[in-house]
């Protein structure tokens, strides 16, 4: 398994170097379009490698997907971790019921009752 990973690795970065040099040519990123821009005063630009914009474009895509998954599945999270508590509370009160603690040893005050009589 480590092969076919280091495989895929190795592919994927054949692949991202030859977008690399295929893609090396300088566009220029505006804030604005250049009217609103003038409009506006804020004329802001960079000119950056195409590829990098590309790199960049994939990582930010990325992330907004990871963080709307994460929001969509809050839900489901609270709704588990609701339960989870649930199932304490009633494993707590069952063992109280039984006589015993949560440790599963015989309640001191049962065992104390129980001696004297």
């Amino acid at each position: 398994m480590r092969y076919v990973r280091y495989g895929f690795l190795g592919a994927l970065a054949v692949i991202l170097i030859s977008v690399a040099m295929a893609n090396r040519g300088a566009v220029q990123l505006r804030l604005f379009p250049e009217e609103l821009g003038a409009l506006l005063g804020l004329n802001r630009s960079v000119e950056l490698p195409l590829f990098i914009v590309i790199f960049i474009s994939i990582i930010a895509g990325l992330l907004i997907g990871f963080v709307w998954e994460w929001l969509r599945e809050h839900r489901h999270r609270a709704e588990a971790a609701r339960k989870a508590g649930e199932v304490r509370q009633l494993k707590r009160e069952m063992s109280r019921m039984k006589g015993t603690t949560d440790k599963g040893e015989p309640d001191e005050v049962l065992a104390i009752l129980d001696e004297a009589s």
